[in-house]
């Protein structure tokens, strides 16, 4: 069955219909009125309705890994070069394994409960994670060791961000803080934001030359590397979308949602993206944030996952839906198969993109050429 959904419209319904397998392998597939199969191989299928100028092209994954980890996992990450994937699960686990097949290369021990982030550093043999236990830890993804514990939040770390190339991260937590860390030294080198709200997401991207961040109060420590010119963006679970000089520690804005925010990322030097729990992304120019340059609602579901993608962004809700929006597409590239299940993170290496789902699979799409 295909389903279009126009927010303030009534839903769409239509059917597909398979004749056959072709002498290619490939079905022969035929849709009911008003819809058009525009084009399908054996990994997608491209469906448009001319009559609403809605257009989808749905792809499978290329291939999926069902040996990682045995429950719900909640995040993953891809290695700059593409060979490594970290992930962390319900069941307590963080792993790194092979990002061609799948294969288990290392299990990261340490944390006491859940594991909720973890990310690679941007040289891809350092991996940096953030847990239940109120720790953030640095671990070598090449013999598993932990290096680095960072201790100071009061609650547990919900995510993180890499300042520039990783000399200092970000933390944001179930305390209300976000804190700036200096790895080399394994110090806090300061509370950026006390909200006294959960903070969700956090992001952090070099603003646009004509984006004011003010100056700081007192004289950054010459243990801060890369944070001038920087924007910390906060995804708040009371409803609001927090903004300020990283260096500067001064805000910038402050937005109101519609329910709590869960996840945040940059777009560009002024633009940015933020989703709520009741499936708002809002799309938010920092010159003008009172009035979104554009909100997107496709359902209800949570949105757990934003990520900047080429020349727009891939999403994740909490209704196993994942897509892709693109501004030179005039179509959608929803990604499938996570039927019901949430959605918690995508990454991406170049062409490839990863999925990690409360059903405990990873699942990776080979995107053709865009």
């Amino acid at each position: 069955m295909i389903i279009v959904l126009f927010p303030g419209k009534p839903t769409l319904y239509g059917s597909l219909t398979c004749q056959g397998i072709g002498l290619d392998g490939i079905p022969e597939v035929t849709a009911s009125e008003g819809f058009i199969v525009n084009e399908i191989n054996k990994k997608s299928i491209h469906i448009s309705c001319p009559k609403e100028n809605a257009s989808s092209k749905f792809l499978a994954p290329y291939t999926t890994f069902s040996r990682i980890h045995a429950n719900s996992i909640t995040c993953l990450d891809i290695s700059s070069g593409g060979g490594l994937g970290v992930s962390s699960s319900t069941d307590g686990s963080m792993k790194i394994w092979q990002a061609s097949n799948g294969e288990l290369r290392r299990v990261l021990e340490g944390h006491v409960f859940d594991v909720n982030c973890c990310r690679f550093f941007p040289s891809g043999l350092v991996v940096l994670s953030g847990g239940m236990d109120a720790q953030l830890k640095i671990w070598s993804a090449e013999d598993a060791s932990c290096v680095v514990t960072f201790k100071g939040h009061k609650g547990g770390i919900l995510d993180t961000a890499i300042v520039d190339r990783g000399r200092n991260v970000v933390s944001g937590s179930r305390d209300g803080t976000a804190r700036l860390w200096d790895c080399g030294r394994s110090a806090c080198l300061g509370v950026i934001a006390d909200c006294g709200a959960s903070i969700n997401g956090v992001a952090v991207g070099a603003a646009d030359n004509s984006i004011n961040l003010g100056s700081p109060e007192q004289m950054p420590s010459e243990r801060e590397v890369g944070t001038e010119s920087k924007m910390l963006l906060l995804a708040r679970e009371d409803k609001k979308l927090q903004c300020l000089g990283l260096q500067s520690r001064q805000p910038v804005f402050l937005f109101i949602g519609s329910e709590a925010f869960n996840c945040c990322t940059f777009l560009s030097g002024f633009l940015l993206l933020a989703g709520t729990q009741d499936g708002n992304i809002y799309q938010l120019d920092v010159r003008n944030p009172r009035t979104p340059v554009q909100v997107i609602h496709r359902s209800g579901a949570p949105v757990l996952s934003l990520l900047s993608f080429r020349d727009g962004f891939i999403a994740s809700q909490g209704d196993g839906s994942c897509f892709i929006v693109q501004q030179d597409l005039d179509y959608v590239i929803e990604l499938t198969e996570a039927d019901c299940d949430p959605v918690y993170k995508v990454a991406t290496w170049e062409k490839q993109i990863y999925t990690c789902c409360r059903d405990g699979l990873v699942r990776r799409y080979q995107l053709a050429d865009l």
